[in-house]
């Protein structure tokens, strides 16, 4: 229905129960379908600057709150960078497989000048047979593109099999790096399937410094259960929060990524009002716990770099906040996929990995990066090229929150490999 129109008697057979559910949820909230009558200019504007710094864990290195993620980077973009560092940004994150080695070149001739007023961030891929020359071979490309000779925090990306963590190369590798000054600490970074299992292995191990971690309200059972006790909406990943306070405990840092979940962002802003942005919400929602050190967010524009800053400091939710970030939550709760879940991966006689071919998903049709997406679905072990030929449909109805993945896989395969 369109914002505005009146509905008709026979309204009630054409709504699905989740969409029902979602309209008597919004109205016992006092939340109306329709936008509030706001401004879409979002607050922060050109004199926000960080206003909180903190300890990253056991590291003593003291980050902006909100920190910049270069995953989006490309070549030629260092006033974006530039910007940051007007803005009090200090630490910076990137990865040997961004943009193909552009952000990490980007980032470094941006800083150069000014290493001692930044603190760098690389990560790489490693499989569990890798060998440490290879990983030392990585470390030693990410250093040049970036002109300096160490980085304080090395990642080993995107883990999700205990496997890779097992490796003992890893180790020995790290354990060389840190001997040779070329890395400060060293941490794991993880969005995807067995996200629980592998953190937890980390921490038991005391192998890592920092976590960066996929964190939203939308993966946090305590955000759903004042309004929805009584409905079968719930977050998938209930662990996410113990794993953070024994990391917290262990005085590893803790930094959280994906924390707009999902990022669509131009839905909100017919409903954002005074203060508030659906971006600031969001932030301010992750920096309320004081299990997270400090976020980083992927930042492409100065606006955007603007309006994101504009919500540093950590400061208790703002009135306006919950009920953005429930209208949000509400929106699409059918339509975005909650990465680390993994419920409807058994549902598949082929092994396609669901959860991670719709995160390559969400780079293309949320981020509107679909360069970042096909490299992204290029790294899968395996893809989605299964779905082109299945009939039978067994992932159908998989998804606990009513995502239609079956309607999704193929489709993403054909758009990341076209």
């Amino acid at each position: 229905m369109e914002p505005g129109a009146k509905e008709k008697p026979d309204v009630g057979a054409r709504l699905g129960r989740r969409e029902l559910l979602q309209r008597g949820v919004l109205a016992s909230l006092g939340l109306s379908l329709l936008p509030r009558q706001a401004s879409a200019r979002p607050t922060g504007g050109p004199a926000a600057q960080v206003q909180r710094y903190v300890t990253l864990g056991r590291t003593g290195m003291r980050v902006s709150d909100i920190s910049f993620g270069g995953s989006r980077l490309g070549a030629g973009e260092g006033d974006t960078v530039r910007h940051a560092l007007d803005r009090g940004i200090t630490y910076f994150d990137t990865a040997d497989s961004y943009r193909g080695g552009d952000s990490e070149t980007t980032i470094g001739e941006a800083v150069r000048g000014k290493r001692d007023r930044v603190y760098l961030a690389s990560k790489t891929y490693t499989s569990p047979s890798d060998g440490r020359d290879s990983m030392m071979r990585s470390l030693e490309g990410s250093l040049r593109r970036l002109r300096t000779d160490y980085v304080d925090v090395y990642f080993n990306h995107a883990v999700n099999d205990v496997a890779r963590q097992k490796n003992p190369e890893w180790r020995e590798f790290t354990a060389r790096a840190k001997q040779q000054g070329k890395v400060r600490t060293v941490g794991m970074s993880g969005h995807a399937g067995h996200l629980i299992e592998c953190l937890d292995y980390a921490l038991d191990a005391d192998s890592v410094d920092v976590i960066l971690v996929a964190y939203n309200f939308g993966q946090d059972p305590a955000f759903y259960q004042p309004f929805t006790r009584s409905f079968d909406f719930i977050a998938r990943q209930p662990q996410l929060p113990h794993i953070l306070k024994k990391a917290k405990a262990k005085g590893v840092g803790v930094i959280a990524m994906k924390t707009l979940m999902g990022a669509r962002l131009n839905d909100m802003r017919p409903f954002e009002k005074g203060g508030a942005t659906f971006a600031q919400a969001a932030f301010r929602w992750v920096l309320s716990n004081r299990n997270v050190d400090a976020l980083i967010v992927s930042m492409t524009s100065e606006q955007g770099i603007d309006e994101y800053v504009g919500a540093s400091g950590s400061q208790p939710a703002a009135s306006e906040d919950l009920p953005l970030l429930r209208r949000y939550a509400w929106m699409n709760s059918a339509s975005q996929c909650r990465h680390g879940c993994d419920e409807c991966v058994s549902a598949c006689p082929y092994g396609v990995p669901i959860g991670e071919v719709l995160r390559t998903r969400m780079y293309a049709v949320d981020y509107g990066d679909p360069a970042l997406a096909r490299r992204e679905y290029a790294l899968l072990p395996a893809g989605a090229a299964p779905c082109l030929s299945c009939a039978a449909q067994p992932c159908r109805g998989a998804c606990p929150h009513g995502l239609p993945i079956e309607r999704l896989l193929a489709p993403t395969h054909r758009l990341l490999t076209s």
